[in-house]
């Protein structure tokens, strides 16, 4: 999409039409800039005294160039924050958030000046980090640092693909630009390397980023700790770099972002060199000013040291909202006119118009889940991670939104979709991504990708490299993303490799998540079932863990059918004899061979076993009461519970009377069969359990 210049009807007249202006009308149009500026620095410093907590410094440095950004540079309606043609923002310092909340409410959104009053209380809408989902405008959750690095480079990734999937000549309505804000601290954290080289190395030339280069973090001068060349880095990586001395050059600011914009190959990166707590007399460049308030005292001082001439807190004078609030009816045109386009589009495109606002509705396609195959026990052994990328394959036919890749073990996790294309520099348009050897940025990319809207995007690695990307899972979690982990290899049971990459307390962190959806198949029909679920629940992420190992796929006949996955927890297999079940065998994955092996074992010697299959905890935990009585009897007390991980996870379903056969150690290096037998992962051992216990 073409993108006209927005300064013709910003707040304040663009810098070529300058040298027309009289001496005084320059003047008058100078300081109103600085007034509108020093709105941002005294709302932040205030709203951080009154709450006597948080980070007043980097939004006093940083307000100039959020100044020119929002009113001149950005795309965005303050009336319509989910504006689908809108440039996306992102604060990854997020502890800065006052700057975000500052600018928000003088804008034009919906958030009050009461809401700035309220920062960091109870249930306010500007809590001490932006918020996804909580305050209108912010796009996504930011405050661990790196995070929102990743998070950008996912929704220009997100951005150029639906560019390259739906745009046609003459009718180019995406390729809107994804710009963020990052601090010292974020280009020091190790997701900002690995999200920077992939967004270089994919040359984004639709992001655009600015480097808060303000020398200060907490524990102060960032010489103590760090001396990288950061613009070589960035332009090893392949990004378009500028570097800014004076973060108060508003004329400077303009032109570099020009600069960037015109750059379609890169990516940008804008070094702005700025003064943390810009303005206070005594902590301006000083690390007292990056994590606590200035102190009243100070506050006072820095209000005449900006020339600001009211002392009431939060007044900011009329003719500063005013200027500001011209993003309102600029935001309202470039809305409009993006509406113009995409009728036109519409018309000349009705069905790929569709299909796109299917996608961007969240709607999965009619009939998608026809197309799972169907798995019995003629289809042999099979380690679910080989069934779940028979899955994929059927799914993605039908659901062209699913989309991702593995972090180079597309060929162990079994995630790249056959017959599709790698995207790449010069094809956007390619659905199996290859995100290197770099976990944290694929699960901080992801969540970008389905912040952005239109994709159900997946990410695949060894269950035991979740904890590499544990922070934006979590924050996935938080947002309640619709993201999908495919994580394999998930226990003991893919042997030789040893204890480095057998995981044991996965799961139970995994599932310790709130808000996160963990299900652990226990053969190839289950696997099917679960991509199922995983598809259709929308709530937040889901992990898949996935075999590398073969395991038996059941016969079903003789046994429940796996339309139980979706509960959580199921009856697999009650006693054969009309002798009510005396003790419970609960399992996950692979170990529910082993619960079924014990029950056959305890059957003949006359112990009558129920054998539960629990893939999904949090779905178990979702039922009524009623359901989880009838799967779990209160009335039998003897259960047992096998996986192949760590038991803290399992306490709570076996209750003070029951037992669990479980790993509190780590594996070795063997056959996987080898291993079960040696630390004691057998139907033999699940069946002294019971006795043991009856």
């Amino acid at each position: 999409m073409t993108q006209q210049n927005p300064l013709a009807s910003g707040p304040r007249i663009p810098a070529g039409a300058r040298s027309s202006l009289t001496e005084g009308t320059l003047a008058e149009s100078r300081a109103l800039d600085q007034l509108c500026i020093n709105a941002v620095r005294v709302l932040s410093m205030d709203a951080v005294q009154r709450a006597n907590s948080g980070h007043p410094g980097t939004p006093m440095a940083l307000a100039p160039l959020a100044y020119v950004l929002w009113t001149r540079h950005l795309h965005h309606n303050p009336r319509d924050p989910a504006w689908q043609g809108r440039d996306r923002f992102v604060l990854s310092c997020g502890h800065a958030s006052m700057l975000l909340y500052s600018v928000l409410y003088l804008s034009g959104y919906d958030l009050s000046l009461a809401d700035i009053k309220e920062f960091r209380q109870w249930g306010s809408r500007t809590p001490g980090h932006p918020e996804y989902g909580h305050t209108p405008g912010v796009e996504t959750t930011t405050g661990p640092l790196g995070q929102g690095i990743g998070n950008a480079v996912g929704m220009a990734i997100a951005n150029a693909h639906l560019a390259a999937v739906f745009n046609r000549p003459g009718h180019e309505i995406l390729g809107q630009r994804t710009y963020f804000i990052a601090s010292d601290g974020d280009i020091m954290e190790g997701v900002s390397h690995e999200a920077a080289s992939y967004a270089g190395h994919l040359g984004l030339g639709r992001l655009i980023g600015f480097y808060d280069d303000n020398g200060i973090t907490i524990d102060g001068q960032t010489s103590l700790t760090f001396s990288d060349d950061t613009a070589g880095r960035f332009e090893a990586y392949g990004w378009h770099v500028q570097r800014l001395p004076d973060g108060n050059d508003l004329a400077a600011i303009d032109h570099a972002i020009e600069q960037a914009q015109a750059e379609t190959t890169r990516p940008s990166l804008i070094i702005v060199r700025t003064h943390i707590a810009y303005g206070s007399p005594n902590k301006q460049d000083t690390a007292a000013a990056h994590g606590s308030p200035l102190g009243d005292d100070e506050v006072r001082l820095t209000r005449r040291n900006l020339g600001w001439n009211w002392d009431e807190p939060f007044f900011v004078p009329e003719e500063a909202i005013a200027s500001w609030r011209e993003c309102v009816p600029r935001g309202h045109a470039l809305q409009r006119d993006w509406r113009h386009e995409y009728e036109s589009y519409a018309q000349a495109h009705p069905d790929l118009a569709r299909e796109l606002a299917r996608r961007l509705d969240g709607r999965l396609p009619e009939g998608w889940d026809h197309a799972l195959p169907v798995f019995g026990a003629e289809s042999g052994p099979m380690a679910t991670r080989a069934a779940s990328s028979k899955v994929l394959g059927a799914i993605a036919e039908r659901v062209p939104e699913l989309w991702g890749g593995s972090a180079d073990l597309g060929d162990s996790n079994k995630t790249l979709i056959a017959g599709e294309q790698p995207l790449s520099r010069t094809n956007a348009a390619g659905r199996n991504m290859f995100f290197g050897i770099r976990e944290h940025g694929m699960g901080s990319m992801l969540n970008g990708i389905a912040l952005h809207g239109g994709f159900i995007p997946y990410g695949a690695t060894f269950l035991i490299f979740s904890d590499y990307m544990r922070p934006p899972i979590r924050l996935a979690a938080l947002m309640q993303l619709h993201v999908i982990y495919v994580f394999t290899h998930d226990s003991v049971g893919l042997g030789e490799d040893g204890p480095t990459h057998q995981p044991i307390e996965m799961l139970s962190a995994l599932r310790a998540i709130p808000n996160l959806v963990v299900i652990r198949p226990s053969d190839a029909t289950e696997t099917a079932e679960a991509w199922r679920a995983a598809l259709s629940h929308r709530d937040g992420p889901v992990a898949l863990s996935l075999t590398r190992q073969k395991v038996p796929t059941l016969d079903r006949g003789h046994l429940a059918p796996a339309t139980g996955l979706s509960r959580g927890a199921y009856v697999l297999s009650d006693p054969a004899s009309a002798a009510p079940a005396r003790a419970v065998l609960v399992a996950s994955g692979s170990e529910v061979q082993i619960a079924l092996s014990a029950q056959a074992t305890l059957a003949a010697a006359g112990v009558a076993t129920r054998v539960v299959s629990m893939p999904c905890m949090e779905f178990f935990e979702q039922q009524p009461r009623s359901y989880r009585d009838d799967v779990l009897p209160p009335g039998i007390s003897l259960r047992v519970a096998i996986e192949a991980g760590h038991p803290m996870s399992w306490h709570k379903w076996v209750g003070d009377t029951g037992a669990i056969v479980s790993l509190d150690r780590f594996g070795a290096s063997a056959p996987g069969e080898r291993i079960y037998q040696e630390l004691g992962l057998t139907a033999e051992a699940v069946v002294e359990r019971v006795r043991a216990l009856a």
